[in-house]
């Protein structure tokens, strides 16, 4: 089997390591225990965290033993990478309800049956610390200067960087410290913007244990000119299907621009490598081709095969006059409640389709919305039963944002 390092290298993934020929060597020798973490800051991850996903399966598919680290103890304090103020603070109760669900999610995709992964969350650990030993033991092996100099840090120095966000650092350290002790876990992997955290934790046990331990970071998932995907108007791009559907995920992809589609098809799917090269050649209407099989593998990994089915059908139904309609996102209204008109609107927001009715509004007045292949000309329309065929009508958002309302 070859070298998972290579394999990430050469789909490029990888971004820093911090022993890069060590940590090469290292992987293909033995079996490795290595660790992300994922704060439960929402109760889903989104697609970008399943970049990291992506990377324990092929780890784990190589034969390496994968901990998901949920942070139900670091939520409580906030990374204040690449943040421009505090997080909010979150409740133990939506602490606790978020973490349980993500690690349900990361369960989905790695296996942490007993010998072939770990299920962890520090708060079994951070929670329970004493404050003075803590200092004693750990925060004397932390330089106050060389904490400063980090990117995570500097980036806040002017705005306000509080003492609550400061010692984020040192817990993710000591997570790295405690997972080593734990489980003998000696590689940490994350995102780019973790460097420096990664790096002070392999510092640490180094000081700590005299041992040595390593780190590896990533390329986030951004376009070709630097910017973060995952974002639509509506919002993150979820892995959940109540908070993005199949579809809407199948959609997202479809659409992505021609620049970024061979790196997403590296990065988020398991097509083979010779197999993307040959789709980096495709020219024109190919490169379509090419997005819809990119929706497709992607929706297929989250999802699952038939949901990835019915999202492609779905997509055919409505742009290509083929497919079946049945698979097209629905919203069901119940007739009583519907009554004999319904202000448009108020049947947008039902929908989900917007946000709010000055949202609403704009778009009418943008020529944004169509029922049943019509232009909504105003935002004071009335929609009425008569406007439902069979019990149906077709919404249009937009050129590509298609929406079913049906009365049961």
């Amino acid at each position: 089997m070859r070298n998972v390092y290579d394999v990430l290298l050469e789909r490029g993934f990888i971004e820093q390591a911090t022993h890069e020929a060590e940590i090469k060597e290292l992987l293909g020798k033995e079996a490795v225990t290595f660790y992300i973490g994922f704060d439960p800051t929402a109760d889903s991850l989104h697609i970008g965290h399943f970049i990291q996903v992506m990377v324990m399966m092929h780890m784990q598919q190589h034969g390496h033993k994968p901990i998901a680290l949920v942070g139900g103890g670091t939520v409580k304090v906030g990374d204040p990478t690449g943040k421009t103020e505090m997080r909010k603070m979150l409740f133990n109760d939506q602490i606790d309800e978020n973490a349980n669900q993500i690690a349900k999610q990361l369960a989905k995709y790695i296996d942490l049956s007993e010998g072939k992964g770990i299920a962890e969350n520090n708060a079994n650990w951070l929670d329970h610390l004493n404050y003075i030993d803590f200092l004693r033991e750990i925060g004397s092996k932390f330089s106050v200067n060389r904490m400063l100099s980090a990117e995570c840090f500097k980036q806040r120095m002017e705005k306000g960087l509080s003492f609550l966000e400061f010692n984020y650092m040192i817990m993710q350290a000591y997570d790295f410290l405690e997972l080593n002790r734990r489980y003998g876990c000696k590689l940490q992997l994350g995102g780019n913007d973790q460097w420096s955290n990664i790096i002070a934790g392999v510092d640490l046990i180094r000081r700590s244990e005299q041992s040595e331990s390593f780190g590896l970071t990533f390329k986030l998932l951004t376009t070709s000119d630097g910017r973060k995907m995952g974002k639509t108007e509506a919002g993150a791009v979820w892995i959940d299907p109540e908070k993005t559907s199949p579809y809407d995920l199948f959609q997202y992809f479809r659409n992505v621009d021609d620049a970024d589609v061979i790196n997403c098809l590296k990065l988020l799917t398991f097509l083979p490598i010779e197999q993307i090269n040959d789709m980096a050649t495709w020219k024109d209407s190919d490169i379509n081709k090419a997005k819809e099989i990119l929706a497709f593998e992607v929706t297929k990994i989250i999802h699952g095969q038939e949901e990835a089915d019915k999202a492609i059908s779905a997509a055919k139904a409505l742009f290509a006059g083929a497919g079946n309609m049945d698979n097209v996102p629905t919203t069901e209204i119940v007739t009583a409640e519907f009554g004999d008109a319904m202000n448009v609107l108020d049947l947008l927001t039902v929908a989900g389709l917007i946000a709010s009715k000055g949202e609403g509004r704009r778009l009418i007045q943008q020529n944004g919305f169509s029922i049943n292949g019509v232009v909504v000309a105003s935002h004071e329309l009335e929609v009425t039963l008569n406007d439902f065929e069979n019990g149906e009508l077709m919404v249009k958002k937009g050129k590509k944002v298609f929406q079913k309302i049906k009365l049961v």
